[in-house]
């Protein structure tokens, strides 16, 4: 599998059980042989970013930092014209047909292996 989506805000989870399940859906995409992980984690009721999506970024730091992850792209950065998103492409050159590549989509993180 190419690239696994998963939806970490769906039925509004406490910050700590969105994490758990992040970290979880880390390993096992990890360890199923995925290139990319597409983590759906909204921006925030009010627009002002949310609780998930910031945990989600230090958790992806922290990841990377420890060598769990290779990479990890903000939806906002997802484009060809960053230097997070031309990185992504290179890690993952399929991604580039992903619907959200390009669309500045705050509501998600790439995460690559």
């Amino acid at each position: 599998m190419i690239c696994k989506t998963v939806n970490i805000k769906k039925n509004m989870p406490l910050v700590s059980q969105a994490m758990t399940q992040l970290g979880n859906e880390i390993w096992l995409a990890k360890y199923a042989r995925c290139h990319a992980l597409k983590v759906i984690h909204g921006y925030g009721s009010t627009g002002q970013g949310g609780a998930i999506k910031t945990a989600c970024l230090k958790l992806c730091a922290d990841r990377k930092r420890t060598g769990v992850i290779r990479h990890f792209v903000r939806g906002e950065d997802f484009t060809p014209f960053t230097a997070d998103g031309r990185k992504a492409i290179e890690l993952c050159p399929q991604l580039k047909s992903d619907v959200d590549f390009g669309r500045q989509n705050d509501g998600i993180t790439i995460i690559l292996f």
